[in-house]
C-alpha cells in the first residue's frame, strides 16, 4: 500500500525531450514507474526513449490514459505547464522545477481551486526531490537504490535529507511506504498537514518521519493537526537550529522573517504535540527503531 503512487500509476513527462527530463525519465523507467510517454510542445508525433511525445497534456493523457504528471520545464514556463496538467484531468503533479517565482504559485493556487476538492489534482513540489513508492514506482529526482520498502512514511522539504533518512533506515533494515519531497519554496502545492492526513488514512503505514526546516508556519500547523487527529507516532526534525534570525538557507522558503518559524520555536511547538524529536540528522535511524520498539511493546 502507497500514498498517491503505486506500479499501476500511469506517468507522462512534461519537458520530456529536454536534458534533465530525459534523464530522469529513464531513470524512473528503469526503476518500474509506469512511464507512458511525454511532452514537448512541437515535437509531437515522435518517438523518445522508446516512448511518444505528445504536444498537449490533454492528447497525451486522452493517449495514454495518464494519470499522473512530473514537470521538468524552466521555471518561466513551469506554471503554465501545471495548469496545462490540472485542465487535462491529471490526478497527480509533481513539479521539480526550481526558481519558479512567488507570484507565479500564487496564480497556480488560485487557478487550481475553480476545481471542486474531490476532483481537484494533487500538486507535490515545485522545488522537491519527488516521491517514491519503494519497490513499485518513483516520480521524482532521488537515488531509488537507498529506499527499502517497509511501513515507515517520510515527508519533508529537503529531499537530501530525506535521502540521509532513508538509508539510515534502510542501513537498520527499517522501509518505506512512500517518501514525499513537498519542496522548500514559500508557496507549494501541498503541504505537510495534507501528507500527514494521507498517511494516517493508510492502513500500510505504521508511522511517520517529518522532516522540517526554518520558515513558515506549516511545521506547526502539522504538529497541531497532529495532536488532534494522529493515531499514528510522527517523529520530526527540524534543520536549521544554529540559523540566525533573518539569514537565508538554501531553500527560498528558509528564512525566519516571524514567531513560529525559527527551528527551536518549531521543536518546542512539536514536542509540546507529542512529537518525538530527532536531535540529530546522524539520529535518524536509531530515533525510529525507538519508537518502533515503544510501539511493539505497546502493542
Amino acid at each position: 500500500m502507497s500514498i498517491l503512487l503505486d506500479k499501476n500509476t500511469r506517468v507522462i513527462v512534461q519537458g520530456f525531450t529536454g536534458k534533465i527530463g530525459s534523464f530522469h525519465a529513464d531513470d524512473m523507467k528503469r526503476y518500474g514507474t509506469n512511464v507512458v510517454g511525454g511532452v514537448t510542445p512541437g515535437k509531437g508525433g515522435q518517438t523518445h526513449l522508446g516512448m511518444p511525445v505528445f504536444n498537449t497534456v490533454k492528447g497525451a493523457v486522452q493517449e495514454t490514459g495518464a494519470d499522473a504528471s512530473i514537470v521538468f520545464v524552466p521555471p518561466p514556463f513551469a506554471a503554465d505547464s501545471i495548469m496545462e496538467a490540472a485542465d487535462a484531468g491529471i490526478r497527480l503533479c509533481v513539479c521539480i522545477t526550481d526558481g519558479i517565482p512567488s507570484q507565479d504559485m500564487i496564480r497556480v493556487k488560485r487557478y487550481m481551486r475553480r476545481y471542486r476538492f474531490e476532483d481537484r489534482m494533487t500538486l507535490i513540489g515545485p522545488n522537491c526531490a519527488g516521491m517514491i513508492t519503494p519497490g513499485e514506482a518513483l516520480m521524482g529526482i532521488m537515488p531509488g537504490s537507498i529506499y527499502l520498502p517497509g511501513r515507515i512514511g517520510i515527508v519533508g522539504r529537503s529531499g537530501t535529507l530525506g535521502y540521509e533518512a532513508a538509508s539510515q533506515m534502510k542501513a537498520l533494515g527499517i522501509g518505506v511506504s512512500t517518501s514525499v519531497g513537498i519542496g522548500g519554496d514559500p508557496v507549494n502545492g501541498s503541504s505537510f498537514k495534507d501528507m500527514l492526513e494521507l498517511f494516517e488514512q493508510d492502513p500500510n503505514t505504521d508511522a511517520v518521519l517529518m522532516i522540517g526546516e526554518i520558515g513558515g508556519p506549516q511545521e506547526a500547523e502539522a504538529a497541531l493537526w497532529a495532536r488532534d487527529h494522529m493515531k499514528k507516532p510522527l517523529v520530526a526534525y527540524i534543520a536549521g537550529l544554529s540559523a540566525p534570525k533573518g539569514r537565508r538557507m538554501g531553500h527560498a522558503g528558509a528564512i525566519i522573517s516571524a514567531f513560529g518559524e525559527s527551528a527551536q520555536e518549531k521543536v518546542e511547538i512539536l514536542k509540546g504535540a507529542g512529537v518525538t524529536i530527532v536531535p540529530t540528522p546522524s539520529s535518524f535511524g536509531e530515533t525510529v527503531v525507538e519508537v518502533l520498539s515503544t510501539m511493539n511493546k505497546a502493542a
